[in-house]
């Protein structure tokens, strides 16, 4: 897996910047992370970013918008109004996950 300087620490990313490697993500890159889309983080979009990581813990993968509705309570139209156009890769990326099943 390439390897990238984000924030000053080198991070383990996939072809499309994925993070791979869990244990690298903390809250202050996901702010980077936030900032280079174009999203300012508020306590709705880490109450989403919290789920989706604990989630993965569990799980082993990364939530859909689906997932996040029924289980995390977010409906899909906030996770729209939060992550525009294409919520389940923002909140993925952001959250330093891969995309989930399905997303292109």
């Amino acid at each position: 897996m390439p390897v990238t300087t984000i924030n000053g620490r080198e991070v383990h990313v996939d072809d499309e910047g994925f993070l791979t490697e869990y244990d690298e993500w903390d809250e202050d890159l996901a702010k980077v992370l936030a900032t280079t889309i174009g999203i300012e983080l508020t306590e709705d979009h880490w109450k989403v970013i919290r789920f989706l990581r604990e989630d993965f813990k569990t799980q082993g993968e990364t939530a859909t918008t689906r997932r996040v509705q029924t289980v995390g309570g977010v409906s899909t139209k906030e996770q729209f109004a939060l992550f525009p156009k294409k919520p389940a890769k923002k909140m993925s990326y952001i959250a330093g996950l891969p995309k989930p099943h399905g997303c292109v």
